[in-house]
């Protein structure tokens, strides 16, 4: 069956503003009681349930407060990858040598 991965930068973003609101609203707290235990200004925090947009240093911040600061830890770890052969192996460690541009 063909599989095919719709998410884009923007769908991502519309889920974690969605994510987030109801994180602060499970917390009991309004954006400014966010805005105040986090250190992110309440435009930013406004502007961040609106439109999506933040700074990585306000968003994990905000994830501090919100107790999901861990959930970042898996954000862009090398993915396993197995080998059939020898061969296969040894080529993928001569290849992660160096970057190459594609």
């Amino acid at each position: 069956m063909l599989s095919i991965n719709l998410l884009t930068p923007h769908s991502i973003m519309e889920v974690l503003k969605s994510r987030f609101r109801q994180k602060r609203l499970n917390f009991d707290l309004t954006q400014e009681g966010l805005a105040n235990k986090s250190g992110v200004s309440l435009g930013s925090i406004k502007r961040f349930e609106s439109s999506g947009q933040i700074s990585l240093d306000s968003l994990l911040k905000i994830a501090f407060v919100l107790e999901c600061l861990d959930d970042f830890t898996n954000i862009a770890n090398e993915k396993e990858t197995s080998f059939s052969s020898i061969d296969e192996l040894l080529k993928e460690k001569i290849l992660k040598k160096r970057g190459t541009i594609k």
